[in-house]
């Protein structure tokens, strides 16, 4: 009986695994999609529109010390916002106009909510997008497609940013650097520990080349 059950589950996991990349496929050979709008895809882009809400806790750790840990709590349909940090909470309703007061917590929810669902952003901003090619990846050092993101030199919270990104034969980003404006700062991270929530892909792991950086989330939940 065990062996049945047991032969029963690897059959469930090859079938669920076989329509997966069948899906990863179709995206690739989709002629009317463009390169960005294919990694969007792949993440479960269409998905996102069925989800009430979102989870997630947001943590930095640098040589081996937690700096950050903010836990999140967004209602998509509502537009309501809560973070927790530190043992307290506070909430806002996402609008055109955001009090002073609020802006601190849109600002860490703008970052933190970038991490979490870059691949939509290709969709849902006004970004610029290069030409795909192929180019060696900062990390891994392997040979990948790699695609520059520009966002506007005006407005939002950090203008003139911008990624490259680096990602798979299946459009899922594996590493990227971003760019401060100006010519600024630069950090280069990993994307891994990708992990399904109701259609919805999520990187939970980003590591910087020596390890000593590390933004990863926990206790993620879609719904």
């Amino acid at each position: 009986m065990k062996k049945l059950v047991l032969v029963a589950i690897m059959g469930v996991l090859m079938i669920s695994c076989n329509e997966k990349k069948k899906e990863q496929e179709k995206i690739a050979k989709d002629p009317n999609l463009e390169v960005h709008e294919k990694i969007a895809m792949a993440n479960g882009f269409e998905e996102f529109d069925s989800i009430n809400k979102v989870k997630f806790t947001f943590n930095v750790k640098m040589n081996d010390t937690v700096r950050s840990e903010r836990k999140w709590a967004w209602n998509l349909k509502s537009g309501k916002i809560s973070l927790t940090e530190k043992d307290s909470t506070m909430s806002y309703t996402r609008k055109d106009s955001l009090a002073k007061e609020k802006e601190y917590i849109d600002q860490r929810f703008v970052n933190d909510s970038y991490w979490l669902l870059f691949p939509y952003q290709l969709k849902w901003s006004d970004a610029k997008f290069s030409d795909a090619k192929t180019a060696k990846a900062p990390i891994s050092e392997d040979e990948m497609q790699m695609l520059t993101v520009s966002f506007p030199s005006e407005g939002g919270y950090t203008p003139g940013d911008s990624y490259d990104i680096y990602f798979d034969e299946d459009y899922m980003i594996q590493e990227w650097v971003y760019k401060a404006s100006g010519g600024g700062r630069e950090m280069a991270t990993t994307w891994e520990d990708y992990q399904d929530f109701n259609g919805v892909k999520i990187s939970k792991m980003h590591k910087s080349k020596d390890g000593n950086f590390e933004l990863f989330f926990t206790d993620v939940s879609v719904e």
